[in-house]
């Protein structure tokens, strides 16, 4: 085993570029030499098939080999012999529920927590890593048995998080107002507002924010705060109930 290692990307892909393309170099970074086989879970998107090809495309080019889960007669077994776990961006609903409906919470959680491998997540893989996916921005298309997601980290994210368009004649609710609608409940935890092209990597208990733009942080009770790349997020990492 070893301490938690945690990738968690906003977005897969960023205005101009490719898939990963984006954060590849933090990517190669963060698996390093070790890895030689990521395990990938497609299970947020319908044609898992395609989307397997694209991350297989872009891991192999990287130069690690990709199996899909979804190609597995044993998912559970899959994520028991994973050197390392992405799990891919697409509908957050979607995706807990396939989690859920495969028994690979706890699975995932103990390779990650307690033997150490690396997990990568974007975007929908980002906010299941968190405490719940009561902070996605995603549709409710269908139902998981819990709103409870992965728990690698004691806060939820917003990946994508859209500052509110000052030229912009919307009357609906900016993402901001959305985020403090769920801090208006009791002991909801901090929620990182990850702008397009930022990430947080967590090794041990610490927490930095990299990639090319800010995070926006939401406290319970607290006024939103504005952060740089480079930010220390450890303070994070402790129980978000002793921060309430």
């Amino acid at each position: 085993g070893g301490p938690r290692r945690l990738l968690l990307v906003s977005n897969s892909t960023l205005h101009g570029g490719g898939y990963l393309g984006h954060c590849q170099q933090h990517i190669k970074s963060f698996l390093g030499d070790k890895v030689k086989r990521v395990l990938f879970v497609p299970y947020a998107l319908h044609d898992r098939d395609a989307y397997a090809r694209t991350a297989r495309e872009k891991f192999e080019s990287l130069g690690y080999g990709l199996d899909s889960i979804h190609e597995s007669c044993d998912p559970v077994e899959a994520v028991r012999k994973s050197e390392a776990i992405f799990i891919g961006g697409g509908n957050t609903f979607r995706l807990l529920k396939a989690l859920y409906d495969n028994s690979l919470i706890q699975e995932i959680r103990k390779r990650v927590l307690e033997d150490g491998i690396p997990y990568m997540g974007s975007s929908a893989g980002t906010n299941v890593a968190t405490v719940s996916i009561n902070t996605t921005n995603d549709m409710p298309i269908v139902y998981p048995p819990s709103l409870q997601a992965l728990g690698l980290v004691p806060f939820n994210i917003n990946p994508h998080y859209l500052d509110p368009d000052v030229k912009s004649t919307h009357m609906g609710e900016t993402r901001e107002e959305r985020i403090r609608q769920y801090h208006e409940e009791p002991n909801t935890p901090p929620v990182l507002g990850l702008r397009e092209g930022a990430m947080l990597l967590v090794e041990g208990d610490k927490a930095t924010l990299q990639g090319v733009t800010g995070a926006r942080l939401f406290l319970r009770g607290k006024k939103p705060t504005e952060h740089e790349p480079g930010t220390d997020f450890s303070f994070l990492l402790i129980d978000s109930n002793l921060q309430n």
